[in-house]
C-alpha cells in the first residue's frame, strides 16, 4: 500500500553516520546538514528536526503559547496528528468543513469558526493536495491568528510557484516510512522568525542551553537522531526522482480511469503543482457505493488500499460527535464516506496499477448491475 525507495546511495550515507556519526561535530552532523539544505530548499530561514512531525505540531504549538482557554481550528478530514497536539496543549480543537474539489479546509468554513478564542488555524495540504492559501492568510491576517501549515504530505507541491512548506507563520513535514522521503520515523518544523525559532529550539531540548547541563524549564525530549537524519538527507537529495514517482503513480491511475464517469483524483487547478503523496480517489455519487463496500470488495480479493480519512469529530478519540459533526462539516462527512486511497508505494509497477484500476471498474459495473436487476 505504501513505503519507501530505498537504494545503494542512502545506503551509503547511512553507512557513514553508523560508521562515523558519534563523536565530536559529527554527532548531528547530518541532522544540522539536513536542517539547513531542507530549510533552504522551502526558502525558509529556520527549521527544527524532530522526532516524527507530530511532535513538530506540539513543538511549535507550545512555542507560540497555545495554551488551556485557546482555540485552534482544524479541517475535518485529516489524520488525528495534525489535531492531537492541540490537547496535549490543553487547547480546545475546533474543526472546520472542507472544500469539496481540493478536500483541505474550506476557507468560508475557517471563517465561520474563529472566536475571540482562536489563535490559529492548521491548514493541511491533504494528500498533496493544496488550498487556495492567498484566500486563507487573508484570512488569518484580518483576525489576526497564526497560519500553521501541516505540509507532511505535500512535500514538492506548489502553489503560485511557492513550495508547500512556505506558508503561514511555520509549516511541518513528515518522514514517516510511507512518506515520499523517509527517515524511518521524523519530522521537520519550518519557520522565518527568529525569536519563535529559538523559543523552539530550546524546549527541543529539556530546557537548557545548547552546550550546557542547566536546565531552566521542564520541556521536551525532542531530539532527533544523527543517524536517521543521514537517511533523511540522503533521500532529500533524491526528491525530484521522488516526486516525480508520486506523479507517474497518480498519472497512471488516471489513464486507467478515464473512460470511468463521475469519479474523481486528486486535483491539480491553475497554478499548483500537486506532488499526490497519494493518489486519492472519489466515488461519484451516481455509482452508489461506499469505501467500506469497495475496499472490502477489494480486500476480498487481496488487493489494499485504504480509507480516505474519517471526519475527526467521528472518531471515539475526540468524543463521536458523528450526528453534530454531519450538521456542521456536511461536505466531510459526506467526500470520507464515498473515498478510498489507492496504493502509493514506490514499489507499484504498471501491471499492478492496472490490475488495480480494472478490479474497481468491476465491482462499480456489478453494483450497476444490482441495481438494475432490483
Amino acid at each position: 500500500m505504501a513505503g519507501p525507495w530505498i537504494t545503494d546511495f542512502e545506503e551509503k550515507f547511512v553507512l557513514d553516520a553508523l560508521r562515523n556519526g558519534w563523536y565530536g561535530k559529527n554527532a548531528y552532523a547530518y541532522v544540522e546538514k539536513f536542517e539547513y539544505e531542507f530549510a533552504n530548499y522551502h526558502d525558509r530561514k529556520y527549521s527544527l528536526m524532530t522526532p516524527n512531525c507530530t511532535t513538530s505540531i506540539h513543538l511549535l504549538l507550545a512555542g507560540l503559547g497555545i495554551q488551556d482557554g485557546d482555540e485552534v481550528i482544524v479541517p475535518e478530514c485529516t489524520w488525528i496528528a495534525s489535531a492531537a497536539p492541540i490537547t496535549y496543549q490543553r487547547a480546545t480543537t475546533v474543526f472546520a468543513d472542507i472544500d469539496p474539489i481540493n478536500w483541505c479546509i474550506d476557507p468560508i468554513a475557517m471563517e465561520e469558526k474563529i472566536t475571540s478564542k482562536t489563535k490559529a488555524v492548521i491548514v493541511v495540504d491533504l494528500y498533496g493536495n493544496m488550498p487556495n492559501m492567498d484566500v486563507l492568510q487573508s484570512i488569518c491576517d484580518k483576525h489576526q491568528i497564526y497560519l500553521i501549515e501541516d505540509a507532511a504530505e505535500s512535500l514538492g507541491s506548489k502553489f503560485k510557484n511557492t513550495r508547500a512548506g512556505k506558508f503561514g507563520i511555520a509549516s511541518v513535514f513528515s518522514f514517516h516510512r510511507t512518506k515520499t522521503i523517509t527517515t524511518g520515523e521524523g519530522g521537520m518544523l519550518l519557520m522565518d522568525d527568529e525569536n519563535l525559532y529559538k523559543r523552539c529550539k530550546f524546549l527541543r531540548d529539556h530546557g537548557r542551553a545548547p552546550g550546557t547541563y542547566f536546565n531552566t524549564e521542564i520541556t521536551f525530549k525532542y531530539m532527533p537522531s544523527n543517524l536517521a537524519a543521514s537517511l533523511g538527507y540522503a533521500q532529500f537529495l533524491r526528491i525530484e526522482e521522488l516526486v516525480a514517482k508520486k506523479r507517474w503513480i497518480w498519472q497512471k491511475f488516471k489513464e486507467s480511469f478515464i473512460d470511468l464517469p463521475d469519479i474523481y483524483l486528486n486535483p491539480e487547478p491553475e497554478g499548483v503543482v500537486n506532488s499526490v503523496w497519494c493518489t486519492a480517489l472519489v466515488f461519484g455519487k451516481s455509482h452508489s457505493v461506499t469505501k467500506d463496500y469497495v475496499m472490502n470488495e477489494l480486500n476480498r480479493l487481496g488487493l489494499p488500499s485504504r480509507p480516505f480519512f474519517y471526519p475527526l469529530t467521528s472518531l471515539p478519540a475526540f468524543g463521536s460527535k458523528s450526528e453534530e459533526g454531519r450538521i456542521n462539516s456536511p461536505i466531510a462527512y459526506d467526500i470520507s464516506e464515498r473515498a478510498i486511497n489507492l496504493p502509493c508505494a514506490f514499489n507499484v509497477n504498471e501491471e499492478q496499477i492496472k490490475l488495480i484500476s480494472e478490479t474497481i471498474k468491476l465491482v462499480l459495473k456489478n453494483v450497476h448491475k444490482n441495481m438494475v436487476n432490483k
